[in-house]
């Protein structure tokens, strides 16, 4: 027997009625919620210390001006700012585990060789989500604030000086923006290459609308940047070199998928 005929027996073997495959993805679905409920647990004790590494690029930037701080102006801002630090965090900590209780449900009904091909993306989406945070925190957010402290003004005779008084909602809320923004721009090559896979996009394709790829990045980093050059380039170079890489992953793809076809006109 061929080697689809026994995955497909094997599929049908295991073939579940609706009611167990229901019992299953409720099974999965709360483990995925114990999971983020104790992180959430955890993150909340350390919300605070959490709270002070996402400012601290703005501490940095303050670094050496006494007098500078940051306020709330609702008796319960901190308080449910701190709640979506935890949350935050604990959407990160988790993550594995969710992940993981969705692979466990969709892999029953996948053959073995989509079993296989999934799992790379698997592992590349927190690594590039990652990846698209850490330029968010060390790139781009010194940037921004340099750009916008500059729009500070001493004042003068006649004049009021303009300060920063940030809030700790809203500054929160912009970093957590903005991380969530790149962290999902750099899902890009997973997105590609699951289409390359399934055959929806070619790396021909690809190539021929590259210079509508390079305008949509420039387009997506002036939106989710500062009106401000670098901060821009900061995230429109880093889209380019992985729609570039993408390009690379769905030729691989198409090439192993050739060798495969090759494979099975030499058997026959």
């Amino acid at each position: 027997m061929s080697k689809p005929a026994d995955d497909e027996a094997h599929i049908e073997a295991s073939r579940a009625p609706l009611l167990d495959h229901l019992i299953e993805l409720r099974k999965r679905l709360m483990w995925s919620l114990v999971g983020f409920v104790v992180a959430f647990v955890g993150c909340y004790f350390f919300a605070e210390q959490i709270y002070a590494f996402l400012t601290h690029p703005l501490a940095v930037a303050l670094e050496g001006q006494p007098g500078r701080r940051m306020i709330y102006t609702a008796l319960y801002e901190t308080f449910f700012t701190y709640i979506k630090v935890a949350g935050f965090g604990a959407l990160c900590i988790s993550f594995p585990i969710i992940a993981s209780q969705i692979w466990m449900f969709v892999a029953p009904g996948l053959y073995r060789d989509e079993r296989r091909a999934f799992l790379p993306f698997l592992f590349a989406t927190p690594i590039l989500f990652i990846m698209g945070a850490a330029l968010v925190y060390w790139g781009l957010m010194p940037v921004m604030i340099h750009f916008f402290l500059g729009f500070e003004t001493p004042g003068g005779a006649g004049s009021l000086p303009i300060q920063l008084e940030a809030k700790v909602s809203d500054y929160l809320d912009l970093v957590m923006s903005f991380i969530f923004a790149f962290g999902l721009s750099f899902q890009l090559p997973v997105l590609l290459t699951l289409l390359g896979r399934v055959g929806l996009v070619s790396s021909d394709f690809l190539k021929r609308n590259r210079r509508y790829a390079i305008v949509f990045a420039f387009v997506v980093a002036a939106v989710l940047t500062p009106p401000d050059i670098i901060s821009q380039f900061a995230l429109a170079i880093p889209l380019i070199i992985l729609f570039e890489a993408s390009i690379w992953s769905v030729q691989l793809i198409e090439k192993q998928r050739a060798d495969e076809a090759k494979r099975a006109e030499s058997a026959v």
